[in-house]
């Protein structure tokens, strides 16, 4: 409630401020003008959503909303197609597709959540016409939902304002495996009359609740066993003889991880330039306002809680997975942070009335503190980075180049500099895309430190890792496909080579990934084909699947005028190999060369899915593979569920 009072507050306390000097969003005011794209490039939207846009934070391009109705993981589930989750919904969730963490500085190190979470990056900047509303609502087997709520309106032509929830609750299949996730988000908008000044807000509170169960005791050989079709039954290594009471809005669980995260970023500008008074007819003037110097200020604070409760341990687990001298006790692990950081930054804009284009350099001071079970840590950091940015009017070329150093404190020596350009072509040959970005950070704190009842450590042996990307991506919409190649080089590389033991990987090593889409139409009839390839050189200590891929065959067609219907099948396979395992105590998933898991027939869903004007829905069945083989495993003794009916309606509102 005191966090809600205080975004109250602030979010009034924007209007009141004129003169106020105003992190690295320098294309985010209020004054010129850029393209407007969509999030899927594909899906023509009504008439009445054309005035409803929105920025991300630091990215000078206006996207609209997207009411496409041909991906269910990105407008439904919101999570890509990629990510393999422990068995249920909203459980710790990873990328098949190799992704390393390439942001310098301090990170806390606990991601199992991400694919759920509001941040600031994924934060939207909304400008609306109308007041704007969005309901989702999803129901399945095993009494699973999931809602979503959207709202966002200008409540003057200076000030808007937007509001996100987002709830998870899926008891699963099996024993304590229950989530119950919930993720709000506040953001806001300001800019003075003249123009001058501009105000942004962006607020997250994530809640995740995860039931731990520690996989299947006996892996996959009681799963074909017609005693166990009630998968409750069989039995689990974490939570076995404990009873779970689960519900929408009170979840009980014997063995959970919990996971905290709030942040609020204020982020003011204050502008130099030169306004017109635009006359559009006789009784209407618009004043239009191009900055050519900027200063900004950016105020940030991060939490993140993370923690771990067993309070009827099984000591067979613990002893054996944990090397722990075990007494049975209760087990607990706890990390807290808060960052801190105060940034200041001027911006210079070369072009009148083009944003898009812009010089930044800048400087943030950054307080961490953490808290433990035994210790606590406090540390600073600062940090200078600077920006180039040119985005022609035309949209044919977009450049950009930026670096950030540490210079002091206990991330001195991180660095990031990343070079992109980005040119469209022609109709035919589509956009093309090259990009460069190499880091050199600290390993994760999790990594160096972690602390439960039982056990604390410290591993002061890690090196900085270093980690250079290259990639070359195309873009067409005529041919309708994307391609991306991906070539890692990667130097230190962490992990876990176990469940409480982090080391890193011997030698230099890269990895080459080729990721295509492609869109095939004859008629009414659709082949969405998804393709991915991924081979490692070297000792890298990673393991990936050589091949993924998804289809999507579908009959798509527009009925009675205004019902746009498509209906299929769809299938997801990668070749085996030798997933990460997943440790409870400290949340990160664990490298391992013991275990292949294999596919034992392709993930199978059945679906419908609608829209008629501002209504979609879909109808799914899925898991359709259970019915003819053996349940598919996300990790070692991590199965997916069995068949899952799901019914759901995305609903939005323009007054």
């Amino acid at each position: 409630m005191r966090s809600f009072i205080l975004i109250c507050c602030l979010l009034v306390g924007t209007q009141q401020l004129q003169a106020q000097i105003g992190q690295r969003f320098g294309n985010m005011g209020g004054g010129g003008s850029s393209s407007m794209q969509k999030d899927t490039g594909s899906h023509k939207h009504d008439l009445d959503t054309l005035t409803i846009t929105y920025r991300r934070l630091g990215e000078p391009t206006d996207f609209r909303l997207d009411s496409s109705i041909a991906d269910f993981n990105s407008t439904f589930l919101r999570i890509p197609g990629s990510f393999v989750f422990l068995g249920n919904n909203g459980a710790p969730a990873r990328n098949v597709m190799f992704t390393p963490f390439m942001k310098p500085g301090f990170d806390a190190g606990f991601h199992i959540f991400d694919p759920y979470a509001f941040t600031h990056e994924n934060a939207r900047i909304y400008n609306t016409n109308r007041p704007y509303s969005e309901l989702l609502y999803m129901v399945g087997s095993q009494q699973e939902q999931q809602i979503g709520v959207l709202h966002t309106q200008n409540r003057t032509d200076h000030f808007n304002f937007g509001f996100e929830y987002n709830k998870i609750y899926a008891p699963g299949y099996f024993r304590s495996q229950s989530t119950n996730h919930d993720v709000y988000r506040i953001t806001g908008r300001f800019n003075s009359r003249n123009k001058r000044y501009n105000a942004y807000l962006s607020y997250y509170y994530n809640k995740f609740n995860n039931g731990e169960n520690g996989g299947l005791r006996k892996g996959d050989t009681v799963l074909d066993n017609p005693r166990y079709n009630n998968r409750k039954t069989i039995d689990v290594n974490l939570g076995n003889y404990s009873s779970a009471t689960t519900g929408l809005f009170s979840t009980t669980l014997p063995v959970k991880t919990s996971q905290r995260q709030s942040g609020i970023l204020l982020v003011q500008q204050y502008d130099w330039g030169k306004g017109d008074t635009i006359h559009v007819n006789d009784t209407t003037d618009y004043y239009k306002f191009d900055p050519f110097f900027r200063v900004q200020y950016s105020f940030k604070v991060d939490n993140n809680s993370a923690s771990y409760l067993d309070g009827q341990p099984d000591t067979f687990y613990y002893t054996n997975r944990y090397k722990w001298g075990f007494t049975g006790d209760t087990v607990r692990a706890q990390h807290d942070w808060r960052i801190i950081s105060n940034d200041f930054s001027i911006i210079q804009f070369p072009v009148r009335g083009n944003q898009a284009h812009f010089i930044s350099a800048g400087a943030r001071y950054e307080n961490i503190r953490g808290t433990f079970l035994d210790a606590g840590i406090n540390f600073n950091n600062f940090v200078v980075h600077g920006e180039y940015r040119n985005k022609t009017r035309n949209q044919k070329w977009d450049l950009s180049a930026k670096g950030e150093l540490y210079l002091a404190g206990q991330n001195s020596g991180d660095y990031n500099v990343t070079g992109m350009l980005s040119r469209y072509l022609n109709e035919t040959l589509g956009n093309v895309h090259l990009f460069f970005s190499n880091t050199n950070r600290e390993a994760s704190y999790v990594y160096k430190y972690f602390s439960s009842t039982y056990d604390s450590w410290y591993n002061s042996t890690l090196g900085k890792e270093n980690i250079t990307q290259l990639q070359f991506a195309a873009d067409n919409k005529k041919l309708k496909y994307n391609l991306a190649v991906n070539y890692f080089l990667i130097e230190n590389y962490t992990y876990f080579e176990n469940y409480y033991t982090s080391k890193q990987a011997p030698a230099l090593f890269n990895l080459l990934q080729v990721i295509f889409s492609k869109h095939f139409k004859y008629k009414h009839y659709n082949w969405y084909m998804d393709f991915a390839f991924q081979q490692v050189h070297g000792d890298g200590r990673i393991n990936v699947p050589t091949i993924w891929t998804r289809h999507r065959l579908a009959y798509e067609n527009r009925l009675f005028n205004n019902l746009n219907l498509m209906a299929g099948i769809e299938a997801k396979y990668n070749t085996a190999y030798y997933a990460d395992d997943y440790s409870p105590v400290t949340g990160q998933f664990v490298y391992q060369t013991t275990q292949r898991v294999k596919y034992y027939a392709p993930d199978l869903a059945a679906f419908v899915h609608f829209r008629i004007k501002s209504l979609s829905a879909f109808i799914r069945g899925e898991n359709l593979n259970t019915f003819f083989a053996t349940n598919n495993f996300a990790a070692p003794a991590y199965p997916y569920n069995n068949f899952t009916f799901r019914l759901g309606i995305r609903w939005w509102f323009i007054n």
